[in-house]
């Protein structure tokens, strides 16, 4: 093909001539651009290819507020996904990735290490519980979660039980997208498609206690009951066959299922009775986001494993970590004993950098204590809503609250599939967004409103919240 022909074939790109021109892209252009070539993430997306249909284009964000092309405001109530904890904007944070840069861009982990991986990694033990001694970086909570369950296989192995590789995880968790982290998850509708995935996993009830209470008398006995499903489990399994069992304090799907202190004790002691190792996810409840710097903390309970990421940057550059006590580096402190994984960015010095410099923030400005001092108001000022038909439950810790959606608080019925799907995608997601509210509708379990909005807000925000999904919740209620 002549020189010519190929460039008539070539596919036309008005973005990257604009940029060769020196000229900004038009947001007609930008809106075409995304529509023709991105594949977004959990995503819907025919409605885009309607006469109306237009895909939100975020440019710019400040404080606990992001804009979008039509320079439309909007309140960012979920963090943008339960990560921007310290908030948008802050020019500390790019200033730090810069020097970075400027110093040493990249270099893996692989058989060695740099000074922003050292020093986040102290960082990071000293606020964790204090079993916690040793530090493996991945780029998310997902990998993290991946890494702890092969860590915990080969641990096995090489203490002699290799039959040790079965991991049981709590019914609606989510803990991840990648084979190994999606077959933990108990979600069926987000497997079905990727079916068959990794085998030997095993779901025990979590801790709804607004759906348990005809059965139980109190939350505590609710909670033994629960726990004790996890022996059950295990010797139903056999003992020699279960590794571990991953859980996040406060689960995310099905919206801010939280213990007692009761429930983490008893799984604790039956993790301890069967060498069974427990593993606290903590991608969300992490860095403050309930009201202390690690939930395992809050709950008072030593996890084997701890997994973080999202808040360790206010994810203003991607970073997650394994956290584990001593015992799984033991093995490969001596001889030819390697852990065959890792992952190309993992502990990135840019990332770790940015870390430090966000952590730095939260100590300076006391986050977590501005949780701590806030997160009773912030329950009372969204438990207003418990007087709309439509609100059954309100739940939650620190700053990160579910409102759950009911047809009858009497009886506490929910909707069904079909009238979950209206509801939340017809109705409410759409207008909390025309009121400029950005939070989280989900059905992955009973539907629920999720809430976990920047560390930096008060009581002001709270209010500013309440209003806006009080007018969401009646108008949904009365269309439905």
């Amino acid at each position: 093909m002549a020189i010519g022909a190929r460039k008539k074939a070539e596919r036309a790109t008005p973005l990257l001539n604009a940029r060769k021109a020196g000229k900004e892209a038009t947001v007609k252009q930008l809106e075409q651009a995304a529509k023709d070539n991105m594949f977004l993430h959990f995503t819907r997306h025919s409605p885009f290819y309607t006469a109306k249909g237009e895909i939100p284009i975020i440019t710019h964000a400040q404080g606990h507020h992001f804009w979008d092309q039509n320079g439309k405001k909007y309140f960012d109530g979920i963090s943008s996904l339960f990560s921007v904890n310290a908030g948008h904007g802050r020019e500390r944070l790019a200033e730090a990735a810069a020097k970075q840069m400027k110093e040493l861009d990249y270099f893996p982990l692989w058989s060695h290490a740099h000074k922003p991986g050292i020093e986040l990694s102290e960082r990071l033990l000293s606020y964790a519980p204090k079993n916690m001694s040793r530090v493996f970086f991945t780029t998310g909570g997902g990998e993290a979660n991946e890494t702890a369950w092969k860590l915990a296989k080969q641990y096995f192995k090489l203490q002699g039980k290799p039959m040790k590789h079965k991991v049981l995880t709590r019914a609606v968790a989510y803990h991840g997208t990648s084979h190994g982290a999606l077959s933990l998850t108990g979600i069926p509708s987000m497997k079905k498609a990727f079916e068959p995935l990794v085998p030997s996993t095993f779901r025990v009830p979590n801790t709804n206690w607004y759906r348990a209470q005809d059965d139980f008398k109190t939350e505590e006995e609710f909670a033994t009951w629960a726990a004790d499903r996890v022996e059950e489990m295990i010797l139903f399994e056999d003992p020699d066959t279960v590794a571990a069992f991953f859980l996040e304090p406060v689960q995310n799907s099905g919206g801010c299922f939280t213990s007692p202190k009761s429930y983490f004790k008893r799984v604790r002691e039956i993790c301890d009775k069967y060498d069974v190792i427990l593993v606290a996810d903590e991608t969300i409840d992490g860095f403050g986001r309930v009201g202390s710097m690690f939930a395992s903390n809050l709950y008072d309970f030593e996890p084997d494993m701890l997994v973080c990421a999202k808040g360790m940057t206010s994810a203003y550059a991607p970073i997650g970590a394994l956290l584990m006590s001593e015992k799984f580096f033991e093995p490969f402190k001596h001889g030819t004993t390697l852990f065959p994984h890792g992952y190309t960015y993992g502990g990135h010095p840019v990332s770790c950098a940015v870390a430090l410099e966000n952590l730095d923030i939260f100590d300076e400005e006391d986050l977590v204590g501005n949780v701590q001092r806030n997160t009773k108001q912030f329950r009372k000022t969204l438990e207003k809503l418990k007087d709309l038909p439509i609100v059954g439950d309100v739940r939650g810790e620190g700053y990160f609250f579910a409102i759950e959606l009911v047809k009858d608080k009497k009886t506490r019925e929910t909707f069904n599939d079909k009238e979950s799907e209206k509801l939340l995608r017809g109705i409410l997601s759409q207008r909390m967004f025309e009121e400029g509210l950005y939070c989280r509708s989900d059905d992955r379990g009973d539907p629920v409103v999720q809430l976990a909005p920047p560390l930096t807000i008060g009581r002001d925000e709270f209010n500013e919240i309440e209003q806006i999904l009080r007018g969401a919740l009646d108008h949904a209620w009365k269309k439905m």
